[in-house]
């Protein structure tokens, strides 16, 4: 197994656990605006910031075509109508999919391609799992503690 190989299971995992999150989200806890980043939208965040980074670089990068204005920036949200789980659902195929056919073809030694990240292709990787977790890791949490709901640990993706 080569590193690109470790990268594509990884990220397929992280994408599974938010799936996992996304299907058991009660319909109450989805769009609960008591909350500040609503569960969608931390969803949602969390899924751009993956599509975002396995592009070459910012310039490269093309938005979703159901991409709304402040939906990928936490805490910007005043009354905007929510994503749907089917929507964000989506989102999360296409990212899927980008990450077979993106990572293995990865350049790793090359520049990270976003000039606040000074670092290259394979440190921004872990940096954005890094990312993906910590989100999925927030939406598990909310999960347990509002609907005693658990998410299941992937250990690779497929």
């Amino acid at each position: 197994m080569n590193i690109q190989q470790v990268i594509q299971s990884q990220y397929l995992a992280s994408l599974d656990m938010m799936k996992q999150a996304i299907e058991l989200c009660p319909a109450e806890m989805w769009d609960d605006r008591a909350v500040k980043n609503r569960f969608w939208q931390v969803a949602f965040h969390a899924l751009f910031y993956v599509h975002f980074y396995l592009q070459p670089k910012e310039e490269d990068f093309v938005r979703w075509q159901k991409h709304q204005p402040h939906y990928d920036n936490m805490g910007q949200l005043d009354n905007n109508e929510p994503c749907s789980q089917a929507d964000i659902l989506e989102y999360l195929a296409l990212i899927q999919q980008q990450v077979r056919v993106i990572v293995p073809t990865l350049d790793l030694e090359a520049p990270s391609g976003f000039y606040w990240l000074p670092f290259n292709k394979l440190e921004l990787q872990f940096y954005s799992m890094r990312h993906m977790q910590l989100h999925v890791g927030e939406l598990a949490e909310r999960l347990w503690d509002q609907a005693g709901v658990e998410v299941g640990w992937v250990g690779q993706g497929q």
